[in-house]
């Protein structure tokens, strides 16, 4: 009885000290990019479990790192309801003017303002904007700071934007103005009202910009585990036996070793340790783009664009003051969440950090979200792919209506899809194209688009399904105007000269049905690089491998036609109206940069007639004859004007079961794909 009692008093003992040990003694604590009250600044990470924070230290204990540089007094109270005027954007939503540059313009300035009056938001007339944007250069001179404004009005409904760090920002008189600016300290930041953006270098691309560099879903062998920021920019690799702080320059020993690379930017590693002083912010782009985990040592900036990324699910936020503690938290953490961490990271950098452009449309992408209330976007279509900047608000706020989220709801898009004809120079009606379509099993409206110089028929043949007739204006692009006739999610694109069976229709709708992000069409083509010509071009010859396919016949996403009105920049679709062929390019360009995704084939019978694209580059394979002037360099004009090339090569085609083989016809579902 007695053994008993000592072995119960002995395991009591040993569970309050463990207690004990785990409350005084905090590991590693994420971070909540939770939204803080406007007038309550904070030096002190924000804690998902503050009361084990609180046992440890009070955020007003801490010592400070030493005297802060004096920073702009900016207005406490300023909200959006109190200095800014939202009635100003009711009429046509947010309007964006941005003031011109006055002499020389710096190439980072130049940038800034390309990407503004790219947005879909700009406009040239500040009497109608809703916002009105100064944009300060980082080698400014400080007499320079206050230029006259005639709008100004003290500040109201202006944003002051500094991409890089810049000195006026400093001694600028902001009124009520909204600040933009890199890395800003949590103690001058307005949460609700300021944006924080990232800091970024002097040759961040404009446009496109480079891909992420995560190729595999785990470590590859020999990669260390954790990056220490270091100075000018540099990384090196560390180990994890230290007897004291490995980043801060003070350690006893280092038993790791010390790599550094001056020539290389990225690091390569797991984790990146990032210490938390402001001028460091530079490395946090360096890691989301190599695929490393950002560890944020007690930042002192704000995260960029805390108000709508969840920052929790791709850094991660320590204690500098605990190393020991936050290398064994990292060793044991699983692999699950150091991927899910690593794919987030690489989202995030790619939907809107890898560019200029993406930056600043993200900034006035948020500032649209706190004008629309209500109607702006869900924290899912920020955090997930392929993010707000493709999801646009004007269309739904649902998830469930996007192609690309279909899934991810466990949504299906209806079961029925509307036939859009385009009947463009010689307009004759496709009455054999429409009745094939009308009698597919899934068709729910047959829609042609006129665009003929000739008029219409008078009369039009009997069909099962409602047949409408719309007025064109004669462009290519006319196809993909978001008509509101159309009344379902999926659309099948043709032509008139299009030849399609019913059989080949009702295949090529079931497979859409489980791809709706996608396109599924009939006629493909593939893109190339000619080292010849330096330049981008593409063939219609038949290969296994595609990476387009024919708007003339192919199935996809009615939200597609939105984005290819709103979100293209105006001299892509101009270069495609004038060139017919390029429409195609386009859209399957807009389409691959949306979705990371190849289009997917689907079998086209041999007995019609192929269409085969005019060749884009002389010189190519078997291309044939020289191509028009015109329509020579689509294709490489296009990848400039995405920054990048986007589509994505497949050698998949989807077929029916049995279609071919040699078993009976009335075994087959769709019998008119194989004609004898």
């Amino acid at each position: 009885m007695q053994l008993w009692r000592r072995k119960s008093l002995w395991l009591a003992l040993s569970v309050s000290w463990l207690l004990i040990l785990l409350r005084v003694f905090p590991v590693l604590r994420l971070a909540e990019p939770a939204r803080r009250q406007a007038g309550a600044p904070q030096s002190w990470p924000r804690w998902l479990d503050a009361e084990l924070l609180q046992s440890f230290s009070q955020p007003g204990e801490l010592l400070e790192d030493g005297p802060q540089p004096p920073q702009a007094p900016r207005a406490g109270s300023c909200t959006r309801g109190a200095c800014f005027d939202t009635s100003r954007c009711r009429g046509g939503g947010l309007k964006v003017f941005v003031y011109p540059a006055v002499g020389p313009i710096s190439e980072t300035r130049r940038k800034v303002l390309t990407s503004i009056e790219g947005s879909r938001y700009h406009t040239a007339s500040a009497a109608e904007a809703c916002l009105l944007v100064l944009v300060l250069s980082p080698d400014t001179p400080p007499g320079e700071c206050h230029p006259a404004l005639p709008q100004w009005a003290g500040g109201k409904n202006h944003l002051v934007l500094g991409l890089h760090p810049a000195p006026c920002l400093r001694i600028f008189q902001l009124g009520q103005a909204m600040v933009a600016e890199a890395s800003p300290t949590v103690d001058t930041f307005r949460p609700g009202f300021d944006v924080a953006l990232p800091l970024l270098s002097e040759a961040h691309p404009l446009r496109g910009g480079a891909l992420g560099r995560l190729q595999q879903h785990s470590p590859i062998p020999g990669v260390a585990l954790i990056a220490v920021a270091g100075e000018r920019g540099g990384w090196y690799t560390a180990g994890t036996n230290f007897s004291a702080c490995p980043w801060d320059g003070r350690c006893e020993q280092d038993h790791g070793p010390k790599q550094t690379h001056p020539g290389v930017t990225l690091p390569n590693a797991t984790f990146c340790l990032i210490p938390g002083r402001s001028p460091d912010a530079v490395h946090f782009l360096q890691a989301l783009q190599a695929g490393c985990i950002p560890v944020l040592l007690s930042p002192r900036w704000e995260l960029p664009f805390s108000e709508v990324i969840d920052w929790t699910k791709a850094a991660v936020v320590a204690d500098e003051r605990l190393p020991l503690q936050v290398l064994a938290a990292l060793q044991e953490m699983p692999l699950t969440r150091v991927l899910a961490l690593r794919q987030q990271a690489q989202f995030l950098w790619d939907a809107y950090f890898s560019s200029v452009e993406k930056v600043i449309h993200t900034t006035l992408e948020i500032i649209q979200d706190r004008i629309s209330g209500a109607s702006a976007h869900p924290s899912l279509l920020w955090n997930s792919p392929p993010g707000a900047l493709w999801a646009l608000s004007t269309f739904s706020t649902s998830p469930s209506d996007f192609p690309f989220y279909h899934l991810q709801q466990g949504s299906r898009p209806l079961g029925r899809f509307s036939a859009l004809i385009w009947v463009g120079t010689p307009g004759q009606p496709p009455l054999k194209l429409i009745q094939a379509v009308a009698g597919a099993q899934h068709c729910a409206q047959i829609l042609v688009l006129w665009s003929s110089k000739k008029p219409p028929p008078p009369r039009w043949p009997e069909t099962a399904v409602p047949l409408t007739v719309l007025d064109g204006h004669g462009k290519a692009s006319d196809r993909f105007l978001p008509y509101s006739a159309i009344s379902t999610d999926a659309i099948l694109s043709l032509d008139a000269h299009s030849s399609l069976s019913t059989s080949e229709v009702d295949f090529a709708f079931m497979v859409w049905q489980s791809f709706p992000e996608r396109m599924v069409g009939f006629l493909t083509w593939s893109h190339f690089w000619d080292e010849a010509q330096g330049r981008w071009g593409y063939t219609g010859e038949r290969a296994n491998e595609f990476s387009m396919v024919l708007t003339s016949a192919a199935f996809y996403h009615r939200y597609y036609h939105t984005l290819f009105t709103h979100s293209l920049p105006k001299a892509l679709r101009t270069l495609a109206d004038e060139s017919p062929p390029c429409v195609d390019v386009l859209m399957n360009f807009l389409i691959a940069a949306v979705t990371k995704l190849p289009p997917i084939k689907v079998p086209y019978g041999p007995w019609h007639q192929e269409a085969r694209p005019p060749p884009l580059a002389p010189g190519g394979p078997r291309l044939g004859a020289e191509p028009q002037p015109a329509a020579q360099d689509c294709i490489s004009q296009m990848a400039a004007g995405f920054g990048h090339m986007p589509l994505v090569s497949s050698r998949l085609r989807l077929d029916p079961v049995l279609f071919k083989d040699p078993v009976s016809v009335l075994r087959k579902k769709y019998r008119s794909l194989e004609k004898p």
